[in-house]
């Protein structure tokens, strides 16, 4: 018989989510610094998208294996909580690292592992809300964890600023050389992220998988029988991206293409190639393994997750644009230098660390609001608004010239960003069984990454082409792909609130 979670109070709800300010000390810490950081250590601003390459590439490997292994995992320390331990520790020591890289390929390679130790932290904490929480207090978990996102990185975003300007620590150094004040704002950075998810480790309880399945009256049907699988038509898929991915490839080599158009080739031929072994599983009836559960939740996922994913596509698109290239649109437009040893750009980076804690802590306030906003207008109206706030604050960095100005639309941008952390999760979150909860989550991510990608392909070649490498163009394609975002949510038939 079905029964119902009970509710959670307040503190049981923060120490469930406080976890969520140490993972984003790591991802503030990278987002705001990385670029920094591959650029003294050599790269061009056209290099820079495609040495992020491993970031999202990552992500979308690692987190539909670590939602699908936490779906089946129970121990000692629970369901999910066992990859909080492993992808903590791991993620420490990435932030360890990271600034003490002699070489640029080093430093790529520290940020492949950082970013695929983050995502096997990050990914069970959106399953674990769904798990303890009951479909009235979801949402509240989500805005929850919006809030420590933005918390975190408000400090997170500064520290480099906060070692110089409070601590005195230089934040210049000799060419090729991290400066110190980086240096120390990841170690502390670090540190803090392991101690916060340690708080929700030892802090929290989960739920068994059989009171998961009583919950939500699942007892006798956790898992789909073979004979009630759908037959998908993965060849039919499979060929047209092979078609694609080959024709791009062919293309790329015979008319000397950018190389960045490589990856995308790569991408679509790799796509191909996992929808003919799901087609050669399928036939040979082979379909409890891991593999093949993963590629058919993808094609047999919820309504809803579909119409989210387009909104998904076009939202990280514009953030990751925004996270790879305000540094040097900043440094460049506004404080007019290219030269990674000049005091102006390392003032200019600083700066923009502390734009970045700006909109993370206009995102703390959103998280605050948003929920009023969704009472009176509703989910998509709501995530509507935010994300037209966030287009029109990128596309304004283009006409403020005076860079103290600039935390103006960092407003929007937080608005923006606390509403893409929470409002598509409340909008899908009831449209998921939880014994498939960690993977359905995990898929959900590929419409984070994909965009990702995509956007690491194609915009130093757009920039390149279109705006005379210009980087501070890359904010305004960013604002543009919010608007797109924003259109689509409408279009996205959700439960009433």
């Amino acid at each position: 018989m079905e029964q119902q979670k009970p509710n959670l109070s307040f503190w049981q709800i923060w120490n469930m989510c406080f976890g969520f300010l140490g993972i984003q000390f790591g991802f503030a810490l990278q987002n705001g610094n990385v670029s920094r950081i591959f650029q003294t250590l050599g790269a061009s601003v056209d290099d820079i998208p495609i040495l992020w390459v491993a970031a999202p590439l990552t992500g979308l490997i690692v987190q539909p294996i670590i939602g699908y292994w936490s779906d089946k995992t129970w121990g000692r320390l629970g369901r999910r909580r066992p990859f909080f331990l492993y992808g903590a520790i791991l993620t420490t020591l990435s932030l360890f690292i990271m600034p003490n890289s002699p070489t640029l390929w080093i430093a790529a390679g520290v940020l492949w592992i950082m970013d695929a130790s983050i995502n096997v932290t990050m990914e069970p904490f959106r399953a674990l809300v769904g798990d303890n929480l009951n479909e009235k207090q979801r949402a509240t978990g989500y805005s929850m964890q919006s809030f420590f996102i933005g918390i975190g990185a408000i400090v997170a975003s500064a520290l480099p600023w906060m070692m110089t300007n409070w601590f005195g620590i230089s934040n210049t150094a000799g060419e090729g050389q991290i400066p110190e004040s980086v240096k120390f704002a990841f170690y502390f950075g670090g540190a803090i992220l392991f101690f916060a998810v340690m708080w929700t480790i030892i802090k929290t309880k989960e739920y068994s998988p059989e009171q998961l399945a009583q919950f939500d009256g699942q007892l006798n049907s956790t898992h789909e029988t073979n004979g009630s699988l759908k037959i998908i038509n993965y060849a039919k898929g499979a060929m047209i991206f092979a078609i694609l991915g080959g024709g791009l490839l062919a293309s790329v080599f015979t008319f000397e293409l950018e190389k960045e158009l490589y990856l995308l080739a790569a991408l679509l031929l790799s796509f191909a190639m996992v929808q003919l072994i799901a087609g050669f599983l399928q036939n040979q009836q082979r379909v409890n393994g891991g593999f093949y559960q993963v590629i058919y939740d993808v094609f047999t996922m919820p309504s809803t997750m579909r119409q989210l994913a387009v909104v998904q596509f076009f939202s990280w698109f514009a953030l990751f644009a925004m996270w790879i290239y305000t540094t040097s649109a900043v440094t460049s437009f506004h404080y007019g230098s290219s030269d990674v040893t000049s005091q102006a750009y390392n003032d200019g980076a600083d700066w923009v660390g502390v734009l970045f804690a700006a909109y993370n802590g206009f995102a703390a306030l959103a998280a605050i609001v948003i929920p009023i906003m969704v009472k009176r207008i509703g989910l998509a109206k709501a995530h509507c608004v935010n994300l037209l706030l966030g287009a029109g604050s990128l596309m304004s960095f283009m006409f403020i010239h005076q860079p103290q100005m600039l935390w103006l639309p960092m407003v929007g941008v937080g608005f923006a960003w606390a509403s893409i952390l929470s409002l598509p999760y409340a909008m899908l979150s009831n449209s998921l069984p939880s014994h498939k909860m960690g993977v359905f989550m995990g898929i959900f991510n590929f419409f984070i990454v994909i965009p990702q990608l995509l956007a690491a392909s194609i915009l130093g070649l757009i920039l390149r082409h279109l705006f005379d490498n210009q980087p501070i163009y890359a904010l305004v394609i960013g604002g543009v792909s919010f608007i797109f975002a924003a259109v689509s949510v409408l279009r996205v038939k959700t439960t009433a609130v």
